[in-house]
């Protein structure tokens, strides 16, 4: 078990906190830059959905994670990205000043949308969330000289400085440098006393503004940096389809997410890449297994929400942290063993002082 002897105080703001990181980090970052040509187009395809949702599952993360405000309409800036993204580049825009123009339409709905976090909270935040959704979503059907309608609309490839990245290959590498950068964003964001504040505001909003952190400036600015960072994997998103339409940027497209970061692991970076494996994984692993169940189970058109549903409700249940946690626990299992203590890893209650008296 490696154990860190902290000698200067730049050493809690290194990314990296000692050489081991870099050269695991490094050596996973080799091998996806050499994915394309290792692996078919079919498994590049599937890593490029990964490495898409991970980036919203990184702007979810920001505003759930470690701000503690919970949305349920985050498909809505996922849908702003891309019609902006798809309106501007067929307008003539460089991929670069388009994306920039979708984190930056993005950030500004979430401004609006961050509004009401300022008075309202918990369940009440989610269904102001949910609502925003629902117009967001009848918006983009009902413009129809801008976004195409019901119809949908096309999207170009992504060209910049006189490249254009038609093939698979090609824009899987392009989605893996904005994810690199989002990762690195996120990453400096929690080391800042902007992430510091927002993790403050999630454990006690009573103990932050105590401390004289402005709770509606914070919450502001979870909400514009969240949207703006799934507003960039919405543009994403829809170069990879070449084709959007409102129906994709539902309900079900937020449930997705926020699936993804509870799935994953709240309140960690690698619990958003962690989420993302697991939500484009499992409908393959679904389709692979429902030949050997009953024709009346297999053939079920609801058998996906089903399973995730079962699996949501396991990991609240049983391992809350998410399947970043459980393999947390299972590397200290390993390090310690055999040395470990029984009842390590065994899940401990925690109650607020106005729940002990109930």
């Amino acid at each position: 078990m490696r154990f860190i002897f902290r000698t200067s105080y730049r050493q809690d703001y290194r990314l990296a906190q000692h050489n081991g990181h870099l050269f695991w980090y490094g050596l996973l970052l080799a091998a996806l830059v050499a994915v394309p040509w290792v692996v078919g187009s079919y498994w590049t395809s599937q890593l490029t959905f990964v490495l898409i949702y991970a980036i919203a599952g990184l702007g979810l993360m920001v505003l759930a994670g470690y701000t503690g405000l919970v949305s349920i309409g985050h498909a809505a800036f996922l849908g702003v990205g891309a019609y902006t993204q798809a309106v501007l580049t067929g307008q003539g825009w460089s991929f670069p000043l388009a994306l920039a123009a979708s984190a930056g339409l993005s950030a500004a709905v979430g401004v609006v949308v961050g509004l009401p976090a300022l008075r309202v909270k918990g369940i009440y935040l989610a269904v102001a969330t949910l609502a925003f959704g629902f117009i967001v979503e009848e918006v983009m059907a009902r413009w129809e000289h801008v976004t195409g309608g019901n119809a949908g609309l096309s999207v170009k490839a992504p060209a910049m400085f006189g490249w254009t990245a038609s093939s698979a290959p090609a824009f899987y590498l392009v989605v893996l440098v904005v994810c690199l950068f989002a990762t690195l964003a996120v990453l400096n964001l929690l080391r800042s006393s902007t992430g510091r504040a927002f993790i403050a505001i999630r454990d006690s909003e009573i103990s932050a503004q105590s401390m004289g952190i402005h709770l509606a400036r914070y919450k502001t600015m979870s909400f514009a940096l969240s949207a703006a960072i799934v507003g960039v994997a919405g543009a994403l998103y829809a170069h990879k389809l070449r084709f959007i339409s409102p129906e994709q940027f539902g309900i079900a497209q937020s449930i997705d997410l926020l699936l993804l970061v509870v799935v994953g692991g709240l309140g960690s970076v690698h619990g958003a890449f962690f989420g993302a494996i697991f939500l484009i994984t499992m409908p393959q692993f679904i389709a692979l297994f429902k030949d050997w169940l009953p024709p009346a189970i297999g053939q079920a058109a609801g058998l996906q929400a089903v399973v995730f549903g079962i699996v949501l409700m396991g990991f609240v249940l049983f391992e809350p942290t998410g399947l970043y946690g459980r393999w947390v626990k299972l590397r200290t299992y390993l390090e310690l063993f055999p040395t470990y203590r029984r009842g390590m890893f065994r899940r401990q209650k925690a109650f607020q002082k106005s729940e002990r008296v109930r």
